[in-house]
């Protein structure tokens, strides 16, 4: 049931990321890939917030230790999403939103695991 509302979390989290990198990308013409991090380190301040009161309630950890930890996890998944973005646009030659996709699977994967097992143990 954890991984559920983490995704949940993380779908409301996600929207604020890809409004984030539309708008940076289709109003101000930014690149796509510093764009994405950015609406990912966004989405990671939503994230935090819904995690922390849906997701992990009972947690004991407290803010001064679990914000450091997640965002730690945040910068990450933000660099290594970034990075896929960049890969997926420049070496594969893939529309931004559709390298998007795939970084955001990726890095839900990853964040969950470290969010769970370090951020709010």
């Amino acid at each position: 049931m954890i991984f559920f509302w983490y995704t949940l979390a993380g779908g409301i989290a996600t929207a604020v990321h890809y409004a984030v990198l539309l708008i940076l990308v289709e109003v101000f013409a930014f690149a796509p890939a510093p764009s994405a991090a950015i609406g990912a380190l966004c989405g990671a301040a939503v994230s935090y917030i819904v995690n922390r009161l849906i997701t992990f309630p009972g947690t004991t950890v407290r803010h001064q230790l679990a914000i450091p930890r997640f965002l730690a996890v945040a910068i990450a998944g933000a660099l290594i999403n970034g990075g896929l973005v960049w890969a997926g646009v420049h070496l594969l030659a893939w529309h931004y939103l559709a390298a998007q996709a795939v970084a955001t699977i990726v890095v839900l994967g990853l964040t969950y695991r470290l969010n769970r097992s370090w951020t709010f143990a």
